[in-house]
């Protein structure tokens, strides 16, 4: 897990390499244990590494390419691990952040291709795999990454991430430059304007929309999507997807298999990532997720030859709280220690001290973001980092694969409608309205769509709750300036692969609209105290088998993720295993908005700055957040965007950094 960064000079001009130890030092949280460097002269095949930029003065070439690493080490904490690192012939370099998990088993089948290994680093294992199948590599590797291969003898610039884009890839193209970094404020050191993306800025506004395209907030500067690969060779970039979750089909399984395999994968996805030479710990909100994370973490930590130095005497979790029990776990997360004798550490973030610490937040997350949230996970991982852990296990992906939230309901209903499963329809409705005591409104409207000839649905329109939240929909983003909108107003249909509509509606969430962000926080906040975090969810096994699987597998009787609750009978706290409720990973902003926090939003949106933004309609902002302020509806998330907008804006565009 580190930082990585190049600068490529297509036009042969000579690097300014003091800039580019600056774009490096930029990133230093992501790798403070050591760093280094690769000069490169494309034309003359000629290759050197420097451990200072300063030494660059006695290299016998001109460089037009240049790699940099800041180096977090997780596995081989030799200096044998160091990057950039080569090949023995010096014919192939990389800089590589991230971890392939699998590296064991590869190093074994490469060594019995005639291959010989120097480290015991994934590091060395990326190159000795590419030597041997090119680019068909990628496929082999089961893991986080992103990297950059320098092709010595071929001229050829080989960048990959991995299939689910767990690790970042920025990079930045003109007739001039190619230069890539793990982070946005990395350009910034090299003369790249401060320009925001106006598209993006909209989308982020009017559906809270982020990481859903190859375009970041700041124009010209794009990243890699996830399971994409690019090579630039002669000048030119040629970008193209190298995995994709396929139409594949299980049926007609027991439950018991369904679990059965379930647990196999997820389990070996859990011991894959509990390879480190460095304390391991792991985040838990007393969740389905997360607790089944630990459950299993805890007996695979404690069987076997696991190094004890590594895991101590007990696992370590790590815990965001709050005393308001409407946003507190702890009832839950106390089932999980109990069960597994963890040692558990808490912390209960404070919305008083959420304007000291944003601007701080910002700086690392580089981009708005969704949610306050991002506030709280940023307190787990200081918390973690301060007691001495270095990897974290989390729990994201679990919902977008297992359909964990209620909005996914309604579109299994749509599914069963379509489908002309009308029994099966009336008795998830009937368990729906048992288990969760409620019926919501978009719900019907969903399955109406579905089923119901036009004339019927126009009069069921006319419905008050129905015909309010369409209201809602439709005047919902009046706060955003009408010129502004005019300009760069779109509506998002994501790829459609797949004949069920939950289904598509789960890849959407996975590969677009959801997943993207979230592990930009995740990585993001870990990175800023210099921990790696890893997701088992994510293993891409676990991934194609899940979505395999019949919807019956993700919702039943109006329960979720029904094939991983079954796979974890007996392993997690019943209490745990059955509770319906989905509360999220969140914070009391709308309480924090309308109390403590509530003169300084003020401040801000009276402020001439945020008037002069030209992204808002200021009167209808200051109407909004009035009615917020009455109780009269709860809306923190968007309140939340103007102000994380703001002052992101403040930061990066007009550098006030």
């Amino acid at each position: 897990m580190c930082g990585i960064a190049g600068y490529f000079s297509l036009n042969r001009e000579k690097i300014d390499t003091k800039r580019f130890e600056f774009l490096l030092d930029t990133i230093k949280h992501r790798g403070p244990d050591d760093f280094g460097y690769a000069v490169f002269n494309s034309d003359l095949r000629k290759s050197r590494f420097v451990e200072d930029p300063n030494s660059l003065n006695g290299i016998d070439f001109t460089p037009d390419l240049i790699f940099g690493h800041r180096r977090l080490s997780i596995i081989d904490l030799s200096p044998s691990g160091r990057q950039p690192m080569t090949d023995e012939k010096g014919n192939f370099w990389i800089v590589f952040n991230g971890e392939i998990y699998n590296y064991i088993e590869l190093r074994e089948e490469l060594k019995s291709f005639g291959f010989n290994f120097r480290t015991h680093s994934d590091t060395e294992v990326i190159l000795k795999a590419y030597e041997h199948w090119g680019e068909g590599c990628l496929n082999k590797f089961n893991g986080m990454f992103s990297f950059a291969l320098w092709d010595v003898k071929e001229k050829r610039l080989f960048c990959a991430r991995d299939r689910m884009g767990v690790k970042p890839f920025y990079y930045y193209v003109d007739k001039d430059r190619f230069v890539f970094a793990s982070e946005i404020k990395a350009f910034l050191e090299v003369d790249i304007e401060r320009n925001a993306n106006e598209q993006i800025v909209y989308d982020y506004l009017s559906q809270g929309l982020i990481d859903h395209t190859d375009d970041t907030f700041f124009y010209g500067i794009k990243q890699l999507s996830p399971a994409h690969y690019l090579v630039l060779s002669e000048g030119k970039v040629d970008i193209r997807r190298w995995w994709d979750i396929e139409d594949n089909k299980l049926t007609d399984l027991s439950d018991d298999e369904y679990a059965r395999r379930f647990y196999e994968l997820f389990e070996d996805s859990i011991r894959l990532r509990l390879r480190s030479d460095v304390p391991i710990g792991t985040c838990l909100s007393g969740g389905l997720d997360s607790s089944s994370i630990v459950c299993i973490a805890n007996k695979l930590m404690f069987q076997g030859d696991y190094h004890r130095e590594i895991v101590g005497d007990r696992q370590r979790t790590f815990s965001s709280c709050f005393e308001d029990r409407k946003y507190d776990e702890r009832v839950f997360i106390e089932e999980v220690i109990q069960k597994t004798n963890a040692r558990s550490y808490y912390i209960f973030p404070e919305g008083k001290e959420l304007f000291d610490l944003i601007p701080k937040v910002i700086w690392h997350q580089d981009e708005p973001f969704g949610s306050t949230s991002i506030f709280a996970q940023w307190h787990v991982m200081k918390l973690a980092r301060e007691n001495g852990v270095k990897v974290l296990l989390d729990g994201q992906g679990a919902d977008e694969l297992l359909a964990g939230y209620h909005g996914y309901f309604g579109t299994y209903y749509v599914d069963l409608a379509r489908s002309l499963h009308i029994l099966r329809l009336f008795a998830e409705l009937y368990f729906y309205k048992k288990i969760h005591k409620k019926f919501q409104p978009m719900i019907f409207a969903s399955v109406a769509r579905a089923i119901l000839p036009d004339s019927l649905i126009a009069v069921l329109r006319k419905m008050p709750a129905i015909r309010n939240a369409s209201k809602q929909a439709t005047i919902g983003n009046v706060w955003i300036d009408r010129d502004f909108e005019k300009v760069y107003r779109r509506e998002y249909t994501f790829k459609e692969k797949f004949k069920s509509s939950l289904k598509n509606q789960l890849y959407s969430l996975f590969m677009y609209s959801s997943l993207p962000a979230l592990l930009h926080y995740e990585d993001r906040n870990s990175m800023a105290f210099s921990i790696e975090a890893r997701v088992p969810f994510l293993d891409y096994r676990l991934v194609e088998y899940i979505f395999s699987l019949p919807s019956e597998q993700k919702i039943r009787s109006a329960m979720t993720k029904v094939a991983l609750r079954n796979a974890m009978k007996g392993i997690l706290p019943e209490k745990v295993r059955t509770r319906v409720d989905k509360m999220g990973f969140v914070t009391p902003e709308n309480i924090w908005f309308r109390s403590i926090l509530k003169d300084k939003i003020i401040d801000i949106i009276e402020s001439n700055e945020f008037k002069n933004i030209g992204y808002f309609n200021v009167p209808e902002v200051k109407k909004k957040f009035e009615s917020h302020c009455r109780g009269e509806k709860d809306i923190g998330f968007t309140i939340w965007r103007w102000i994380n907008l703001f002052l992101w804006y403040e930061m990066f565009i007009k550098g006030k950094i």
